[in-house]
C-alpha cells in the first residue's frame, strides 16, 4: 500500500477515535446510572464548590477515585461508579500530586479546611499546593462544603462526628488550661496513659523527630511547641500548647502514650489530624520523645516498664526526669 497525504489524515483519525472510544465511550457506556449505597445528590452550596473544583483545576492534582490497587495506602473502600451519578462533569482525575480526595469529606472540621484553603502550609508545612485565599470567603466555604460530601453519606456521618466533637472540645479550651489538658488526656485509654515510649531518645531519635515535627506539625504547634504557629488564628479549639504539658506529669501517667495515641488516632472535633497512614510506629515514638524533650523537658523514653532490647539499640540513659525527681535520671 502506498503511502498518501490522505490515508496518512484517515489513518491518524481511526487513531484518534479509537483512542477516544476506548478511553470516554466504553465508560461512558459502562457508567451505571444506578446510585450506590453512599450516594446522595448535593446540596446547592455542594454543587456551586463542584463547580469551584472544575474551574480551578484541582483535578490536576487530585484525584477522585480509589482504585483496588489502592488498599495498601490505607483505603477503606473502593469507587463505584454509582457514586458519581449526576454530578457533570465527573471529574475523576488521574494526578495524584495531592492525595486522592474521594473520600475526604469528614477527614478534618471546616476550620481546618478554611486554614488549608488560604494556605496550605498552614496545615500541611511541605505541600505543593497553591495558596486559594483569593477566592475569598463565600467561595472556600462552597469549596469546603463540597470538599466535605466527598464520600456523600459516610462522609456525612465523618462530618456530623466531627461537630460533635467539637462541642465538648471547644467547652473543655474554654474552661481553661488545666481543665483542657485534662479532658485531653480523659479520652485517652487506659492502657496508652500508662506505657511509657518504648525507645530511647537518643540523638538520632531526637532528629528523627525533629525533622517529622517540621514536615507535619510546626505550623500549627509552632517552633517552640506553644501552639501559636500560623494556622492558630483559623482553629477552634486553637493546637495544643505542649510547653504546658509538665506540670500535668502525674503518678502512673506516662506522657509518651498519651502522645502516641493522640498523634496516631488524632483529636476528632480539633484540628489535630490522624496520622496512623502517615507515619509509621516508630517514628510516632520519635516524634513523641522530640515533643517530651524539646517542650515538655521530660520524657518518659525506655524506663520500666520495659522488655527486651531491641537488637538494634544502643545503651541509653534517660536524663530527663519527671518533675520532683530532678537530678534522678532513670532508664538502663
Amino acid at each position: 500500500m502506498k503511502m498518501t497525504p490522505a490515508l496518512l489524515i484517515v489513518g491518524a483519525l481511526l487513531v484518534f477515535w479509537a483512542s477516544a472510544f476506548i478511553i470516554v465511550g466504553i465508560p461512558s457506556l459502562t457508567m451505571k446510572e444506578t446510585p450506590s449505597e453512599i450516594w446522595r445528590p448535593l446540596t446547592a452550596e455542594e454543587e456551586a464548590g463542584h463547580r469551584l473544583y472544575v474551574r480551578n483545576g484541582c483535578s490536576y492534582c487530585h484525584s477522585l477515585y480509589i482504585r483496588i490497587n489502592d488498599w495498601d495506602i490505607g483505603a477503606e473502600r473502593i469507587a463505584k461508579s454509582g457514586d458519581y451519578v449526576g454530578q457533570e462533569p465527573a471529574i475523576l482525575g488521574s494526578e495524584r500530586t495531592g492525595p486522592d480526595l474521594s473520600q475526604e469529606g469528614g477527614e478534618h472540621p471546616d476550620d481546618w479546611h478554611l486554614a488549608h484553603f488560604v494556605n496550605p502550609r498552614f496545615t500541611s508545612p511541605i505541600s505543593l499546593m497553591p495558596s486559594w485565599e483569593f477566592l475569598g470567603p463565600v467561595e472556600i466555604r462552597q469549596l469546603t462544603a463540597y470538599v466535605q460530601a466527598l464520600g456523600l453519606k459516610a462522609a456525612d456521618a465523618r462530618v456530623a462526628r466531627q461537630r460533635y466533637w467539637k462541642t465538648p472540645a471547644a467547652a473543655a479550651y474554654a474552661s481553661g488550661l488545666d481543665a483542657n489538658v485534662e479532658w485531653l488526656h480523659s479520652q485517652v485509654p487506659e492502657v496508652w496513659r500508662r506505657m511509657p515510649n518504648p525507645y530511647p531518645a537518643s540523638e538520632a531519635s531526637l532528629q528523627r523527630g525533629k525533622r517529622i515535627y517540621q514536615e507535619f506539625c510546626i505550623n500549627c504547634h509552632g517552633p517552640v511547641g506553644d501552639g501559636k504557629g500560623p494556622a492558630f488564628r483559623y482553629m477552634n479549639p486553637p493546637p495544643l500548647n505542649f510547653t504546658t504539658l509538665r506540670r500535668h506529669l502525674v503518678e502512673n501517667r506516662y506522657i509518651g502514650g498519651i502522645f502516641y495515641y493522640q498523634i496516631m488516632n488524632g483529636i476528632t472535633g480539633t484540628g489535630m489530624p490522624y496520622f496512623k497512614k502517615h507515619l509509621e510506629s516508630e517514628k510516632i515514638w520519635d516524634l513523641a520523645n522530640y515533643l517530651g524533650v524539646s517542650f515538655v523537658g521530660y520524657t518518659d523514653a525506655n524506663i520500666d516498664p520495659r522488655g527486651i532490647d531491641a537488637s538494634y539499640e544502643e545503651p541509653w540513659q534517660n536524663r530527663y526526669p519527671q518533675p520532683g525527681q530532678e537530678g534522678a535520671g532513670t532508664g538502663k
